[in-house]
């Protein structure tokens, strides 16, 4: 699939480039303090990582002085496998190249199901951050290159982390964590109980 650079104007309905703020030191700490396995690995928060001066610069900038969190999602990865959105922007730091494939939320049909061939891939160059737009869907980067990706995930404090309660019926039926909507894939590998909504093909950055 083609692959896009982020500062293509099609990446402007999607999100934008984070600027003004120094990502030198979570970026730095991103690539030395967190593992790269070589599946996908995510965590919601990491304490070396918010206490950065970007992640404190994000919180205070980004975020409106929201409490949020900062972790990872590293490993090696080319296919979309689901896609997920918030209730809320999320800002990618990329510690290395990485790949984000991206759709439109409007997109998803009544049934909640999404054609997979209306989604677009942009590279995130190492050291950039990226704000993705609450309307944005997405899941985990993909590898530009063999050697994997590193990707700190910045969101609001408490998201992706288990449900408290039982949620059925509509949208509800989507909610697999907090603030966490998600559509599968058939081939996504996912857990069961899943909604598998997607349609078309399981998309590989290196068709």
């Amino acid at each position: 699939m083609e692959i896009r650079k982020i500062t293509d104007s099609a990446f402007r309905k999607y999100g934008r480039i984070v600027q003004g703020i120094d990502f030198s030191d979570l970026v730095e700490a991103i690539k030395s303090k967190t593992p790269l396995p070589e599946g996908v690995a995510y965590e919601p928060s990491i304490g070396v990582l918010e206490e950065t001066a970007a992640a404190k610069a994000l919180q205070k900038r980004t975020y409106g002085e929201l409490p949020i969190q900062a972790g990872y999602c590293n490993g090696h990865n080319y296919k979309l496998n689901a896609v997920e959105y918030h209730r809320s922007s999320e800002v990618n730091v990329a510690a290395t190249d990485a790949i984000l494939i991206v759709g439109m939320q409007q997109d998803i049909t009544d049934d909640f199901t999404y054609d997979t061939s209306l989604m677009e891939a942009f590279l995130v160059p190492a050291g950039t951050a990226v704000e993705i737009y609450a309307t944005t869907l997405h899941y985990a980067p993909c590898s530009a290159n063999e050697d994997g990706f590193k990707v700190g995930i910045v969101l609001p404090a408490g998201t992706n982390y288990p449900l408290e309660e039982e949620h059925a019926g509509w949208e509800d039926a989507l909610i697999t964590a907090k603030n966490k909507w998600l559509i599968g894939h058939a081939e996504g590998g996912l857990d069961a109980g899943a909604h598998i909504g997607l349609i078309g093909d399981n998309l590989d950055v290196r068709d």
